[in-house]
């Protein structure tokens, strides 16, 4: 009787699932139709009196709706990134020639990173999108380089949390708010995975425990990633609420350049390396298109990590040992978007914008910080760190950092989706050049879901060629 009932209950399931039409159960409808609702409420908010000072009901229950997604996301940075990179750096020990991938990993992050940064300076010369629109030359500007030494003395830990805490006083009243510095978080990870690695046999309970860690905190992302449609709805409908399309103002042309260096690296740039690796470009993006819109709508390179991970092997046929190396990796220093582009036209844009001219020494500068300096943005939300170490570097008005806020979500979402995309990208090139590449699932059917169980890939992989991705 009990095993009648269970598969009565199972056959009833199946029914029940088979009357949803596939594609309303793709990932990608559900999150372009929670874009398009997101955009009618939040012009619905905008157009009946919502401000950011003064929300009203609805814009209320946007923002809170968004920045609540966001802020699940948030609070598994810190384990996660500590958990991933110690993982990715322990599971070298499964390659045989680990000390050659992860060399050519990182030389792809940086020819990627130098390809994205000068089509960034290119398009901020050609279009220039600060000029006309700026003010007498700023007193403040020095020309200085100083503050990158800065930035290379503060990848030293103070205490082994990266932990910094802050008091301020408002009214009378001390607030002490405690913050984790990510980028000392990514550096004391990749020392202990090192050190973990040298230490060998007597590191196993250490690396084993780290990774059941990991697996349950991206178990619980993965339940975050799954109500994204919602999230999805929260933050544009929020954006579009209190920033609405004619805030751009003096900044629009500034938002349209870094949509068309956006564009250009990821459908043009990309799709020649891969070609030139003999690569079908459809397969590519077939197979990375669910994480590139969790990056859009999410705007956190560490938040969609599972995701992305997920579809290198599912979808594009990396090896699992070498992607969970690569990815966790990326998704904290490969920044094509965040840190190459954005940067570099930001950079171009506060100049302009302050009467300033830049020479050649100063270009080089932007090439040099957006290529070494992409761990700054540690993956989270938002390029804010990027943009005040490059205009730090050249000694340009940190007042343009404030200028570019307002405008900040909604250019950071492409951004990230760039991100995601070359997260993804690098380790299949790599694999694809030391001919680790799984073709034949990287040419696999697609079906647009991602979101395949560890536990029924693992018992019938050959079923799963047309599922992942």
């Amino acid at each position: 009787m009990a095993t009648e009932s269970v598969v009565l209950v199972t056959s009833a399931d199946r029914v029940s699932t088979s009357r949803i039409p596939k594609w309303v159960r793709s990932f990608g409808v559900q999150i372009i139709a929670a874009l398009i609702i997101g955009l009618g409420l939040g012009l619905l908010a905008k157009y009946t009196g919502s401000t950011e000072e003064s929300p009203t009901g609805l814009g209320a229950t946007l923002k809170i709706i968004g920045s609540s997604y966001v802020s699940l996301l948030q609070a598994a940075v810190v384990p996660l990134i500590f958990t991933a990179v110690v993982s990715s750096i322990a599971n070298l020990r499964q390659v045989s020639n680990a000390a050659k991938l992860a060399w050519n990993t990182l030389l792809w992050f940086a020819i990627t990173a130098l390809i994205a940064v000068v089509i960034g300076i290119g398009l901020g010369v050609l279009i220039k999108p600060g000029a006309g629109t700026g003010i007498a030359e700023a007193g403040e500007y020095s020309g200085r380089t100083g503050d990158w030494w800065a930035f290379l003395t503060g990848l030293f830990p103070k205490n082994f949390l990266g932990l910094g805490a802050s008091t301020s006083v408002v009214d009378g009243t001390a607030t002490t708010n405690i913050s984790f510095n990510v980028l000392q978080i990514l550096v004391i990870a990749i020392v202990v995975g090192i050190a973990a690695l040298k230490v060998g046999k007597l590191a196993e309970p250490f690396l084993n425990l780290n990774a059941s860690a990991l697996a349950v905190i991206q178990k619980v992302l993965w339940w975050i990633i799954r109500i994204a449609p919602l999230g999805t709805i929260g933050l544009i409908g929020n954006a579009v609420a209190v920033y609405g399309w004619d805030t751009m103002g003096s900044l629009g042309k500034f938002a349209v350049t870094i949509y068309i260096g956006l564009v250009l690296v990821l459908f043009v740039v990309y799709p020649v390396l891969i070609k030139s690796h003999g690569l079908s470009v459809r397969q590519y993006f077939s197979g990375v298109w669910p994480a590139v819109q969790l990056g859009f709508v999410s705007r956190s390179s560490i938040g969609t990590l599972p995701l992305t991970q997920r579809v290198t092997e599912r979808s594009l046929g990396v090896p699992r040992a070498y992607a969970s190396f690569a990815v966790p990796l990326g998704a904290t220093t490969k920044m094509d978007g965040c840190a190459a582009i954005y940067p570099a036209v930001a950079a171009i844009f506060v100049a302009q914008f302050f009467g300033i001219q830049l020479d050649l020494t100063q270009y080089l500068l932007i090439v040099l910080v957006s290529v070494l300096g992409s761990a700054a943005t540690a993956g989270t939300t938002g390029a804010v760190v990027m943009l005040t170490l490059t205009l730090s570097t050249l000694g340009l008005p940190l007042a343009g950092v404030g200028l570019l806020l307002a405008i900040d979500p909604i250019i950071d979402m492409g951004r990230t989706a760039v991100n995601v995309a070359g997260q993804a990208l690098v380790p299949t090139i790599v694999a694809k050049r030391q001919g680790i590449l799984d073709e034949t699932l990287y040419n696999a059917p697609r079906t647009a879901q991602p979101f395949t169980d560890d536990a029924a890939a693992e018992s019938a992989p050959s079923e799963l060629a047309d599922t992942r991705a």
